[in-house]
């Protein structure tokens, strides 16, 4: 069963989510608004490429959002670490380089974060929820 500590871990694990979530949406809904904020020299013709960030980040965060499992925290954030080091070939970039350090950089830190706070337990939300109703604590009685 999770510890209090464990539950405090997945509140702020699930608030870091949340983060990535509204992230990925203003990355989806508002690109070029989000783009003329943070790095204006990104080319316009590679807005896709923001969306395309949007919706990982949508996915991803939203999955961690709905289950902070530890597994998926560290898998949400091995992908985050990847992201980071593919910025790093645009770091000195004049038309890429502003959004590559600060999109890194983000998904560094947000990476590190999540693992700083994830839940210490291996059962999780999940087996919490089966161990209420029906799941297979209930099966062996």
């Amino acid at each position: 069963m999770p510890t209090p500590a464990d539950h405090r871990r997945r509140l702020a694990t699930r608030a870091l989510a949340g983060l990535g979530v509204a992230t990925g949406v203003a990355l989806l809904a508002r690109p070029q608004q989000v783009v003329d904020r943070i790095a204006p020299a990104f080319p316009s013709s590679r807005l896709w490429l923001v969306r395309l960030l949007g919706g990982r980040l949508l996915a991803q965060h939203g999955a961690v959002l709905a289950t902070p499992d530890r597994r998926l925290i560290r898998a949400s954030s091995a992908v985050d670490l990847l992201h980071a080091a593919s910025m790093v070939p645009f770091l000195a970039s004049p038309h890429y380089g502003r959004a590559a350090r600060i999109s890194g950089g983000l998904a560094a830190a947000y990476a590190a974060a999540a693992l700083a706070v994830a839940p210490r337990s291996t059962d999780g939300w999940c087996s919490n929820r089966r161990s209420e109703g029906g799941g297979e604590q209930q099966r062996g009685r």
